[in-house]
């Protein structure tokens, strides 16, 4: 009796071997073909991209919510040039609720700059970097970045050229043509990358630059939706690899492609967005050799993102 027990486990664990040894095999291929799909997409970009190639301090850490924040960052320079923050956007994806939100401050903030005192908080990029601009933010509105990326403007338009070869699907609301050298149309209508830039520079109409920082938002909204539309999991590491030349981060490819990953697979992928300042906690004020400013009410802001931020 005893013997034949023995017998008829030997098979059984020789059967649980054999399913192990194929689990591994196939997690094995899965992250050998995934990094030749990365390899593969910094090739395709590789000779185009022309970005800031500077490797920046950066001693951000995680949010005090739990999550894992990214400072956002458009350049209005190419190459070693100092240059302030075009674009100065927080996102915030938090993996235990899954939650995706997106925190755009207005250039013209006027804040206190650490060691350098007051001044625009896009002027803290072209004073410190990153690093610099995280300080500020941290200072002034309590909230912190683990990680930052930086695009410029050049670096865009091959992205999105790279990403979207058919453009993007956008609406745009009106005729736009002042200072961002392409003319836009009025429509529901594909943009390549060059026209697309222009749609979130325009600032040059009744609204400003508050017209602008929605339609980052809209545009950032957009390109999330269409590109989850296009891709699946598998396609994931080639975009990744698409984007890393045009991109200056401290971010690791690994933890890039984790986000991604489970923003492909949420059910639920709506970017939530929150514009600093606030409406009812500002007012236009010009500053003598700094120019206009958004003079804020830092209490009713800060008061703002963490109700915008906390679960």
């Amino acid at each position: 009796m005893r013997a034949d027990r023995h017998q008829h486990q030997k098979p059984k664990k020789k059967k649980w071997k054999i399913i192990v040894l194929i689990l591994l095999l196939l997690i094995a291929g899965t992250i050998a073909y995934s990094y030749v799909q990365f390899k593969q997409g910094i090739s395709q970009s590789k000779e185009k991209a022309e970005v800031d190639t500077l490797e920046y301090e950066f001693n951000g850490d995680k949010d005090a919510y739990g999550g894992t924040s990214v400072l956002l960052l458009g350049s209005d320079a190419r190459g070693n040039e100092k240059s302030r923050a075009d674009t100065i956007m927080v996102a915030q994806y938090h993996p235990d609720y899954g939650t995706y939100k997106l925190i755009s401050i207005m250039r013209d903030t006027y804040v206190d700059i650490p060691g350098h005192g007051k001044g625009k908080i896009n002027a803290a990029f072209a004073l410190g970097g990153p690093e610099l601009l995280r300080q500020t933010i941290k200072e002034n509105f309590d909230i912190d970045s683990q990680y930052y990326s930086i695009v410029d403007f050049e670096g865009f338009v091959h992205l999105i050229d790279e990403a979207f070869p058919k453009g993007v699907e956008i609406e745009v609301e009106k005729a736009m043509s002042a200072y961002i050298g392409v003319t836009l149309e009025p429509g529901l209508q594909r943009l390549d990358g060059e026209h697309l830039l222009g749609y979130v520079r325009f600032r040059h109409d009744a609204v400003g630059d508050f017209g602008r920082v929605e339609r980052q938002q809209k545009t950032m909204r957009v390109l999330a939706d269409q590109f989850m539309s296009l891709q699946s999991v598998a396609k994931l590491p080639k975009l990744v690899g698409v984007m890393t030349p045009f991109v200056n981060t401290n971010m690791a490819a690994k933890d890039i492609l984790y986000i991604g990953k489970d923003f492909i697979s949420a059910k639920n992928r709506e970017i939530e967005t929150l514009r600093i300042p606030i409406d009812g906690s500002y007012h236009d004020e010009r500053i003598s050799g700094v120019g206009s400013v958004l003079a804020l009410d830092f209490e009713k802001n800060k008061q703002a993102i963490h109700d915008f931020l906390a679960q």
